[in-house]
């Protein structure tokens, strides 16, 4: 874990410098191979690949000067949340106010245990959103103590 914590006190700089917000920063282990798994976007959140190209290439180039920090051979692998990517704090889920998002209940609102609408108000205690019940538009009240996940949703 503290090995974690110096590689983001190494990369947070980086991703400053280049207006890119890191979202998760974790390792993986896939059949017989380590990845750093790095995933950035920007303040909207978006992401494209030439700018996850130019961000692998920043940050490769900001651990080869700590190779020391890691002693094992490894992959670094920088990528985009995802455009359905989970919403893990307040803060991101305030961010994602007028978006359109997916939430699962711990226990049932209006009968549902799962909504997907547009996020239209957040305050201390509850989340808006705005779904469709067939042709009719509703809207639904929400205890953030309720919500057992919450990501953002594309919508069809």
């Amino acid at each position: 874990m503290e090995q974690l914590e110096n590689i983001k006190t190494l990369i947070l700089p980086v991703l400053d410098s280049l207006g890119i917000q890191l979202y998760d920063l974790k390792w993986v282990n896939e059949k017989k191979s380590r990845i750093l798994q790095i995933a950035v976007m920007r303040a909207d959140g978006s992401m494209d690949i030439d700018t996850c190209a130019l961000v692998s290439e920043k940050i490769s180039e900001a651990l080869d000067a700590h190779d020391d920090w890691i002693s094992f051979e490894y992959f670094l692998e920088v990528c985009s949340p995802g455009a359905e990517r989970e919403l893990r704090n307040e803060e991101e889920i305030r961010g994602a106010l007028g978006k359109h998002v997916f939430v699962r209940l711990k226990s049932p609102v209006k009968s549902m245990m799962e909504i997907t609408g547009d996020l239209l108000e957040m305050n201390e205690t509850t989340l808006t959103l705005s779904y469709r019940d067939k042709a009719v538009t509703r809207k639904a009240q929400v205890e953030l103590d309720q919500i057992e996940k919450i990501r953002l949703a594309v919508k069809l």
